[in-house]
């Protein structure tokens, strides 16, 4: 009996030091990234990268500014100059660049660039079952690098089929809130398919949905997916 328990004491042992190990390898994955709201993310590594800049607040100059698409809350021109430097580049679809000023590279689905030595793949990223974001105008996500570690913004999308071909994503930042994008129910599924390291949920408390959507998409992801909830900062 001493031996059973004496196993079931060590087994429950490693399984904590396991979790905490994991929480702590997380943790310091995403120390380099700000949340600011919405789909905006404020990431500091070699050069400094920030996405769908909008209702920008504090100093974020960003060597590399990633416009996922032309819609009021995320290709916003004033707050992209709140973020431009002299020599920022700006990479973003054809419709969304015709708003900005500046370097900007122009991209489409299925391109690969390297800016501020910043590698950047385009994501395809449209609704299925809905018709604000359709296929066909060639809006995107990213996945980028910064450190060694491969960043997944997900832009406004629902659950599609090419999350499975995405490899190697170390973070992805999903949203959650529905109406315009994925469901939280939805998101889990393109959590499972993306296998992140970290998941992050966003486009949740400025246009639609609350931190209730990030909470039920932690919660079905527990055991599976390692989901951490970024307060946001100004």
């Amino acid at each position: 009996m001493r031996k059973m328990m004496l196993c079931v004491f060590i087994f429950l042992s490693v399984m904590l030091l396991t979790t905490l190990c994991l929480a702590k390898e997380g943790t310091k994955m995403i120390e380099n990234i700000k949340w600011l709201g919405h789909d905006t993310f404020f990431i500091k590594g070699q050069k400094s990268v920030i996405t769908d800049p909008f209702k920008i607040m504090g100093d974020y100059k960003a060597d590399v500014i990633l416009i996922t698409h032309e819609h009021y809350d995320h290709c916003v021109p004033e707050d992209v100059k709140k973020v431009q430097k002299k020599d920022s580049i700006i990479v973003t679809t054809a419709d969304c660049a015709k708003k900005l000023s500046g370097e900007i590279k122009i991209v489409k689905p299925g391109d690969k660039i390297t800016v501020h030595g910043i590698e950047v793949e385009v994501v395809p990223a449209y609704n299925t079952n809905k018709k604000f974001h359709p296929k066909d105008t060639g809006w995107v996500g990213f996945i980028f690098k910064v450190d060694g570690k491969r960043i997944y913004i997900a832009g406004d999308t629902d659950y599609i089929p090419e999350m499975k071909t995405f490899k190697d994503v170390d973070i992805a930042l999903l949203p959650v809130s529905g109406t315009y994008v994925m469901t939280a129910d939805e998101a889990v599924k393109a959590a499972l398919d993306i296998k992140p390291k970290v998941a992050i949920p966003m486009h949740y408390g400025a246009i639609v949905g609350s931190e209730d959507d990030a909470k039920r998409f932690a919660d079905a992801l527990k055991g599976k997916v390692e989901v951490i909830i970024l307060k946001q900062e100004k």
